[in-house]
């Protein structure tokens, strides 16, 4: 029967074939059938075929008894199917240009979204470019199997159509795709763009939760999207208005937009007000907020000097992380760290450097040396005391001028540096470009005044044993 198929001429051909052998055709044949109708259709002269058209040659097919009951076989039996029949019949109807509201392409998306569990990812990526209606992609992206798995090839694809689809989505299924796009770290010029295009158009009518999930992939990414010369002032002016909705939003919002180096001042107003502060001081998640608010303190007087706004009383500062980040412990199996720190403590003895220092305003460093201006590594003990870095315990350790003074006060000696591991995980998918939160660390770090040596998982890759490590890091210290 799939000879059959394969070979009709016509139309009519495999229409007969199909309907009139209802004991010879399996589940496997009908999106051969409905493959082969598509590649006959295409070579007919006449309007190519679209959703609910009816002229020409496609609409007859569409008109005639036996694809009706040809339809109705799969709708009947897509039960009883396995997936890949399943998946098949929805890739080919999407392909045949059947209408989103006929009966089959429904009763197949049904069944393909109580069946996401059970997919295999080259499945799920069919069902999602088969189908490519807001229904479907909120259910295929709610789907955690597709979310815990990057496909890459799926991405691209969509990279072509999302723009031309944009407009019938919905705010939750735009910031589901935001949500994907910035877990796997994606960065797709055009599906980035495509987002911040949404928003540019949508934003007046989002809430302040919505927006700051539409705005995270573009910091995630360290990508300024094409239309950020009117996105960006477009944000300023809806977080005016809402800045004090939704306050954990706002700052978040701020935070994505400081990791791409751009300073609201007007939010900033506001976000530094006593109002403000005493609200988000009094609310369920203080802590964290004063966490982001310090951090934003800390960028503005790093890099936003001539802000003459109020900024955050000293007694609400604290550290932004009081260790390594969440993803470095999940990651630490597959991270160079180990092979870094016994290569550097073979080659300079533990007594000269630290390990995971927290330095202000909370970043929290791979390693931590002193060298002087003929490139020796200094013991901590040659270090002056009040040159060395603040505990993190300490109040002062927020104080950002007094750490750039003690710092930059003997550099005529020696010099911090800072050895940064570079994890596959800190940069953008399939890219040499640091994620945002990782850019803007290094940004104020070298504005603090340490020396920022990287070791990038790319050259840490190719070394081989302890030996070669030791030459690897002399040659970079």
């Amino acid at each position: 029967m799939k000879r059959l198929i394969e070979r009709s001429r016509s139309v009519g051909e495999v229409l007969r074939w199909v309907t009139q052998n209802p004991g010879k055709v399996s589940a496997s044949h009908y999106p051969i059938a409905l493959h082969k109708l598509g590649q006959l259709l295409q070579q007919q002269p006449g309007p190519p075929m679209g959703a609910g058209d009816s002229r020409g040659p496609a609409g007859q097919v569409l008109e005639q008894p036996e694809f009706h009951v040809l339809c109705q076989a799969i709708v009947s039996g897509c039960a009883k199917f396995d997936n890949f029949s399943i998946v098949n019949c929805l890739y080919a109807a999407a392909a045949l240009g059947l209408p989103g509201e006929s009966p089959l392409v429904r009763v197949l998306e049904d069944e393909s979204r109580s069946r996401l569990g059970r997919f295999n990812q080259k499945d799920v990526s069919m069902v999602f470019s088969s189908e490519a209606n807001n229904k479907a992609l909120e259910a295929i992206f709610s789907s955690q199997l597709f979310y815990e798995n990057r496909q890459e090839r799926f991405i691209r694809s969509m990279a072509e159509w999302l723009p031309r689809k944009a407009e019938n989505l919905t705010p939750y299924t735009m910031a589901l795709i935001a949500k994907y796009v910035a877990r796997h770290r994606l960065r797709e010029p055009r599906l980035l763009d495509t987002i911040a295009n949404f928003l540019l158009k949508r934003g007046e009518q989002l809430d302040s939760k919505v927006i700051q999930k539409l705005v995270f992939p573009f910091s995630r990414m360290n990508y300024r999207p094409s239309n950020h010369g009117e996105l960006f002032p477009k944000l300023e002016a809806i977080l005016e208005q809402k800045a004090g909705s939704s306050p954990l939003a706002t700052v978040n919002i701020l935070m994505s937009m400081f990791q791409l180096s751009h300073f609201p001042q007007t939010v900033l107003h506001q976000v530094f007000s006593p109002g403000f502060i005493t609200n988000v001081m009094s609310s369920p998640y203080a802590l964290i907020v004063r966490r982001y608010l310090s951090l934003l303190d800390a960028a503005v007087e790093l890099e936003f000097r001539e802000y003459s706004g109020p900024r955050l009383d000293p007694r609400y500062r604290v550290l932004m992380f009081e260790h390594a980040l969440t993803a470095d412990e999940a990651n630490r199996k597959y991270s160079y760290k180990g092979l870094v720190a016994e290569a550097l403590r073979q080659l300079v003895g533990e007594e000269c450097y630290r390990q995971d220092e927290v330095l202000p305003p909370g970043y929290c460093t791979d390693f931590l040396l002193w060298i002087n201006r003929s490139g020796t590594v200094l013991p901590l003990s040659r270090v002056p005391a009040a040159s060395r870095v603040p505990p993190a315990t300490s109040p002062v350790a927020v104080s950002l001028r007094s750490s750039v003074l003690a710092l930059t006060s003997d550099l005529q000696d020696f010099a911090p540096v800072v050895l940064s591991v570079n994890d596959k995980w800190h940069y953008c998918q399939n890219s040499d470009i640091l994620v945002g939160s990782r850019a803007m660390r290094d940004r104020h770090l070298r504005l603090l005044g340490y020396c920022l040596v990287q070791l990038p998982y790319t050259e840490l890759e190719k070394v081989s044993g302890i030996e070669e490590a030791k030459h690897y890091l002399r040659q970079k210290l």
